[in-house]
């Protein structure tokens, strides 16, 4: 083990046992970790700074550096402060505060009111757990400049994190990003202003509960159909966070009236205990929803990750089994049925636009350009897509748009994705189809035939720690150099695509500049065959991510199975292409 490197995590150590601003049970903690003859855990805790990126901070909680705990949140609050008042110079700004269910996060958000409010700034304080979309649509309606949400979204039970919003509702982007990451570093521990003023601290909650549920309503594309339907029978459950009581209501309040909960994970409780992962992503995490779904003979089960702005969809397939539709396949069907619908209704205008990220399906963008509908490509993350939004605000209007990792926002009253009013769309959608004596199934089975059978798999590469950390820079290094492929599972390489160049390169040499606001650690490969893979390291979780694509025909529904066994074989081809 690097004895330099020990010796530094120990000396890092040591400041805060000599330090007054640590609490006693804080100073314990770091003792434990220097005492310990295992000098990993400390090298953890204290070998970086956790980092205050784009988004805000994500990490495991605990005591030190590299953890999240409200020594480092405190001391990004009080950068993101320092930021908010050099930019308005003039004082009278205020923020919104927010959190999800996740052990901490009370004491978390509150920590940030304070600090915020210490410094001048009217934080508008959430009285308990609410939804991500929410804190967005607060920002707006109560004309925030800013905003903090609490929360790790669908990370396991040791994270936590801060989700750093500005004026227009969405995550930060530049300008604002770096100036406020400059203010974060540059802020020491003795600079925190931890005492707050409660004169600049207001708690909020039901009345925006009720305005965030009528502005939901507004993604509605076909009540008629819902009143057809309003017997739809629904299986909901929350993931033990913040949609359980916004989703019911926002579902009633839409015309349905059959809504069915699943018990056990109504109760909120950050241990998250009747879940490996509360991660909409894994079949696990849907067991209890499914075996709900079968006791009420349900037409669908739906799912909200613990901040609420990831979904999760079941469906039945032909035999009566519950078929999981992944991330890719519900922004399909989000987009399918916008689309589709508009039309048929005399909504859809030449002034309308739909959005996706670069690593989403294709599909998607053969949809649009068969029906002569705007489509832009986006960065992943959903700060990007509100950037679309917030460039075309009184000229176009955004209708839709979604990521790969269950994510969706259907309207644009909100600029972040919205979990809540994505599963209203969701269940207006399979009442549509059932209308039609379909399922969602049966919808998605409609799609590929029309526009094209496409298989997505994400490969996820976890390396934690500093070690893992090196090692996901080395690999991006390496696919940029003499790793990168010229074929992937047999099919030539036609295109790269480096983001971090803003270059795309033909397999000829010939070279375009790609058109995007900034650059961004991410190289794709398209291939000969219509195979996409996308190589990104994770902005939240010590992983590299390869998203992969593979592209086929399809006849008739009965070809569906074997063309996903097809699919799943090549994946394992395309590793072995990847050296993964």
């Amino acid at each position: 083990m690097d004895q330099e490197l020990i010796l530094r995590c120990q000396a890092e150590a040591q400041k805060w046992l000599d330090s007054d601003r640590y609490d006693a049970e804080t100073k314990a903690e770091v003792k434990a970790l220097l005492e310990n003859e295992d000098k990993t855990p400390l090298i953890d805790a204290f070998y970086q700074s956790l980092e205050f990126g784009t988004g805000g901070l994500r990490g495991i909680m605990g005591v030190g550096t590299n953890r999240m705990n409200k020594y480092i949140v405190g001391m990004a609050t009080q950068g993101f402060a320092n930021y908010i008042n050099k930019a308005f110079p003039e004082g009278g700004q205020s923020v919104v505060v927010g959190h999800d269910c996740r052990n901490n996060g009370r004491m978390f958000a509150e920590s940030v009111a304070a600090i915020f409010s210490a410094n001048g700034i009217k934080a508008y304080l959430f009285e308990s757990l609410r939804p991500t979309p929410e804190i967005s649509f607060a920002i707006r309606q109560l004309g925030a400049v800013a905003g903090v949400n609490v929360t790790a979204s669908h990370n396991p039970k040791e994270y936590n994190g801060y989700k750093a919003y500005w004026a227009d509702g969405a995550q930060v982007l530049a300008p604002h990003d770096k100036g406020i990451i400059d203010e974060v570093n540059k802020v020491q521990i003795e600079d925190v202003k931890f005492e707050p003023n409660w004169d600049l601290i207001q708690i909020i909650g039901g009345e925006m509960d009720y305005d965030y549920m009528t502005a939901v309503k507004e993604a509605m594309i076909d009540q008629d159909v819902i009143l057809r339907q309003k017997d739809l029978n629904i299986v909901y459950s929350a993931m033990h966070g913040t949609g359980r009581l916004i989703v019911p209501l926002c579902l009633r309040s839409w015309g349905f009236q059959n809504i069915n909960v699943v018990p056990e994970q109504m109760i909120v409780d950050g241990d998250f205990p009747t879940v490996v992962s509360p991660n909409p992503e894994n079949a696990e995490a849907m067991t209890l929803g499914m075996n709900l779904g079968t006791k009420l003979n349900a037409d669908l089960v739906v799912a909200t990750d613990p901040d609420a702005d990831r979904l999760a969809i079941v469906c039945r397939n032909p035999e009566g089994e519950w078929q999981i539709i992944n991330g890719n396949q519900t922004a399909m069907m989000f987009v399918y049925y916008i689309i589709k619908n508009k039309i048929a209704l005399g909504q859809l205008k030449p002034s309308d636009f739909l959005v996706k990220t670069i690593v989403t399906t294709e599909v998607i963008a053969e949809m649009a350009k068969k029906n002569n509908v705007e489509l832009r490509d986006c960065y992943t993350g959903f700060k990007w897509i509100a950037r679309e939004i917030a460039l075309s605000e009184g000229m176009q209007k955004y209708i839709g748009g979604g990521e790969e990792s269950f994510g969706f926002l259907p309207y644009d009253k909100v600029r972040d994705k919205d979990a809540p009013a994505s599963i209203c769309l969701i269940c207006e959608i399979a009442a549509w189809a059932k209308d039609q004596g379909k399922t969602l199934y049966d919808l998605l089975m409609d799609i590929y035939k029309e526009y094209g059978f496409s298989f997505e798999y994400t490969i996820n590469v976890t390396k934690p720690g500093k070690s893992g950390a090196d090692e996901i820079k080395q690999m991006m290094v390496d696919f940029r150099g003499e790793k990168a492929p010229k074929e992937i599972a047999g099919s030539p390489v036609v295109l790269t695509k480096d983001y971090q160049t803003l270059i795309a390169k033909d397999n000829n040499g010939n070279e375009t500049k790609l058109d995007f606001p900034a650059t961004s650690n991410v190289l794709q490969y398209f291939c000969e065959d219509g195979t996409k893979i996308s190589v990104r390291p994770s902005g939240t979780e010590p992983k590299i991510k390869f998203y992969c694509e593979i592209k086929d025909t399809m006849a008739c529904a009965c070809e569906y199975t074997a063309l996903v066994e097809k699919a799943k074989a090549k994946v394992e081809d395309i590793k072995k292409s990847l050296g993964l």
